[in-house]
């Protein structure tokens, strides 16, 4: 090899090594501008539950009159006094979202896997029109079927108490969980339910023995969308629910607000902060069912 090819050669490998440096900075400037911007669009995102936080603490006078997320003077007693604000005490108020919020939940998944297993694993005549017509519920609004529900539950006595917000979740009114269920039973294997029905199983003892267990990813998913949705429900109880002592936690956070005299919003925001624990708590706990449940399930 020649002295010329050599330096050619040591050029070249040269120009390489430049080229992939700058191409490991370049990469490394994109990441880094990348999590400046994340992290930048997560602080706005997440502002207003800092400030809800930070308002918690807060005076009256000073809540709308900065935007500053540190109170002068932390006001503690929000929360105490908050709590017993009412007419009745706010421990009656979570007592009665939970009772709601667990029977919904119980109900949601119970019903709906039912549907579900058979749209997904069953034969039965009218199948796709059943199927079709359940898809169709999900583009109707529920404020379309709120006064015929409303006129049913008052003939048959349930306003004013807790039945029209459970009941029908025992009876799988909620077609998004059953689609989402839908699409992860039909991910499991055929051959489970020929194998089970030559053992002589029956289609319920095939759902119980084989296709509940290993369906725990999607029924958590439902348990925790379920839950999600009943705690932070506002206009089912709003309509049906009159007395004081049965309103859940958001009918209670609305009465803080008053239009004859001041509102309390320091302590609106006090209990606010305590009425979103329950479902942070639950979500950090069952997030990685959410993530499992949703990709198996083919969600998009």
């Amino acid at each position: 090899m020649t002295d010329a090819t050599s330096t050619r050669l040591a050029d070249l490998t040269a120009v390489s090594a430049q080229l992939r440096a700058d191409r490991a900075v370049r990469a490394k400037r994109a990441a880094l501008l990348k999590h400046v911007f994340l992290i930048a669009a997560s602080f706005v995102m997440i502002y207003p539950l800092l400030w809800m936080v930070a308002s918690s603490l807060k005076p009256n006078d000073e809540i709308f009159g900065q935007l500053g997320l540190t109170p002068s003077d932390p006001q503690w007693s929000n929360y105490t006094s908050g709590w017993n604000a009412l007419p009745v005490s706010f421990t009656n108020f979570f007592w009665n979202s939970a009772v709601v919020t667990v029977l919904s939940v119980i109900g949601n998944v119970i019903s709906c896997s039912f549907a579900a297993y058979a749209f997904a694993r069953l034969e039965f005549s009218g199948k796709t029109i059943w199927f079709a017509l359940m898809m169709m519920t999900l583009m109707i609004p529920y404020h379309v079927v709120l006064i015929p529900q409303y006129l049913t539950f008052l003939q048959l006595g349930w306003v004013n108490t807790y039945l029209p917000l459970v009941v029908p979740r025992f009876l799988a009114s909620d077609a998004f969980f059953i689609f989402l269920m839908i699409q992860f039973f039909r991910q499991l294997p055929r051959e489970l339910d020929e194998a089970a029905m030559i053992d002589g199983c029956s289609p319920f003892k095939i759902y119980w023995a084989i296709i509940l267990p290993l369906s725990l990813p999607a029924m958590t998913t439902a348990a925790i969308f379920s839950f999600i949705w009943t705690w932070e429900d506002f206009l089912g109880p709003l309509v049906y629910l009159n007395d004081i002592k049965d309103y859940t936690v958001p009918l209670a956070l609305r009465m803080f607000l008053s239009q004859d005299s001041v509102s309390e919003f320091g302590q609106m925001f006090a209990m606010s902060v305590l009425s979103i624990l329950p479902i942070i708590l639950f979500f950090v706990i069952f997030q990685r069912f959410i993530i499992r449940g949703i990709a198996m399930s083919g969600m998009k």
